[in-house]
This record gives structure tokens, sequence and C-alpha cells, in this order.
């Protein structure tokens, strides 16, 4: 494990950044632009840069720091606030928010996070795109079954329209930028080998979720958000629930073990075991889903396709 110096904590707005240095204890707010952002990188060595993340405000500060070599870790930021309430901080500013971050870094030994591949960047960005038109696909779906005037009705008709039509047009884009990386490509096929997992779950997956393959089935689930938590207080037990993660990963799942526990003679078998014996039915399929999950994350640890049992 590399021992990292110091540790720097970044706060990430839109339009500027505050910086605070453990090291020397001083804190300072820079601009966002490319230029700012390159000058800053280029005069760390040996640090580690903590963040949180923002909803994509903090791509410009990993594209800066990726560039000049320089190692950083993106942390949840519900992880970042939690821990800020353990050290006795309730006010939130910008300044108190980099200094947090940087303490956090330093008394967790935060590991770096790993540089995006740009091929699978570029995956998350077209996948985020077509999840934002299925929204509003959605949306004004909706809207049209609520509708009663002629002239709305047609209104909405047309937007559909043109709603779909960008639809098909991103997943062609996806398809092409899955065929265009070799990595991406092959382990697009692998994954559809398995029940459930069509072409929109793989390239989820793929784009949300690179650690599949690199980390055990625990870790995965609790990733994915299917770890179910214990909630127990002396005598008491509470129910066993699963919560946290990362939420696409964990719609999609669901998703596919939907699919999979009516089309697959395995899991469709599980599926109805578990409300044989009285379990809900989300709780059944999500039971489903950390077992498809399990699977997956084995194919890609070891570089083979989905492999049903003999019935």
């Amino acid at each position: 494990m590399i021992l990292h110096q110091n540790v720097v904590g970044v706060d990430v707005a839109k339009d500027w950044i505050d910086i605070c240095d453990l090291g020397s204890g001083r804190t300072r707010r820079i601009g966002t632009t490319r230029r700012a952002l390159l000058a800053f990188a280029g005069k760390l060595s040996g640090v580690l840069v903590v963040f949180e993340a923002s909803g994509g405000y903090e791509r410009p500060l990993m594209a800066a720091l990726e560039a000049r070599g320089v190692a950083y870790a993106r942390v949840n930021p519900r992880q970042a606030r939690e821990f800020a309430r353990a050290t006795g901080r309730l006010a939130k500013t910008d300044r108190v928010d980099a200094k947090v971050l940087a303490e956090m870094g330093r008394a967790l030994k935060l590991t770096p996070t790993p540089p995006i591949d740009p091929a699978r960047r570029r995956l998350a960005e077209l996948v985020a795109r077509r999840e934002d038109l299925v929204a509003a696909i959605i949306a004004e779906t909706q809207r049209l079954a609520m509708a009663g005037d002629a002239f709305v009705r047609r209104d909405i008709s047309r937007v559909l329209i043109t709603l779909r039509a960008r639809r098909l047009s991103l997943e062609k884009e996806i398809g092409a930028q899955l065929c265009a990386s070799e990595e991406l490509g092959r382990l697009d096929k692998r994954l559809r080998t398995a029940p459930g997992v069509g072409p929109a779950i793989a390239a989820i997956l793929l784009a949300r979720f690179p650690e599949l393959g690199a980390i055990d089935r625990r870790a995965a689930a609790s990733l994915a958000g299917l770890a179910p938590h214990a909630c127990d207080s002396g005598y008491r037990k509470g129910k066993r629930r699963v919560w946290g993660g990362r939420a696409d990963v964990r719609r999609a799942l669901y998703l596919a073990a939907f699919i999979a526990s009516r089309c697959d003679p395995e899991m469709k078998a599980f599926r109805k075991r578990l409300t044989d014996a009285g379990k809900p039915l989300k709780l059944a399929l999500i039971a489903v889903a950390r077992k498809l999950l399990i699977a997956l994350n084995a194919m890609v640890r070891e570089n083979r396709d989905y492999q049903r049992r003999p019935a």
C-alpha cells in the first residue's frame, strides 16, 4: 500500500473549489477552470486528494489530477457528513467541509480511487443520458394518459416521438462505444450470457460498476445495495434490510432478477422456494438479484460465461 505524505481535502462547487492542506494548515479557494485546476494539481507531490462525489462537478478536478498523476479518493457525501458529525462538527461551510474531508482521509487511511478508463467514462455519460431520456419518456407518457385536450395530446405525442428517436440514437451510440473498446465489448458479451441481462442492463453494469469481478461477493452486494444489514440492539432482533449502495445498479439488477426469475429455470425455482416459504415477492426478487450479482461477479473474475446448472 502506498503511504501518502500528506492529505488534501477539497470541497467542490460549480465555479470554485475550497482546498485544505493538512500539512500546512492552509485553506484557499481557486476557480474550476482547466488552467487553474492543472496548476493546482501540478504543485502536488506525494499527496492524496480527498473530495466528494458532487453530481458531476468533480469531473474537471478528477481530469486535472489524472493528467498530473496525482492520487485521489472520491468519497460518498453521506459518509463524509457522518464523519463530520462523529467529530463534533455540526456547522457546514465549504472551508469546514474541505477540512473534514482532509481529516477523514488521514483518519480512515483512505485508499486511492482507481483512475477511470476513458472508454468507460464515455460509456457512463452515454448511459446517464439514456436514463434521462427514459425518465422523460415515462413522465410524458403519464401526462398523455391524463391529458384531455386534443391539442395537448397531439403535442405530447410529438414530444414522445422525438424522445424515443433520441433514445434509439443513444442506444446505437452505446453499442458503437462498446464495439470500439475491446475490453468493454468482451465484457458486454460475457454479461449478456446471464439470464435477465440484456444490452441496457449490461451497459449500466459496465458503466456504473467497474469493480465487478475485482472484489469479493460480499463487497459486491454491499456496493450494489443488495446486502441485508442487521438492525439489532440488546435482546431486540430487528429485520434485516437492504440500503445504501448504488441505486442505479440496484435497479438494473432488480429488473434483471425479475426477468430471470420468470424465464430461467434455476432462478425461477429459487424464487418459488422463497415465496413458498412465505417470503414477500419483493424480498424474493432482492434475493434473486443478489444471487445473480454473485454469479456475474464470478463470471468476470474467472473470465467465463454464465454456467447453468444441469436440471
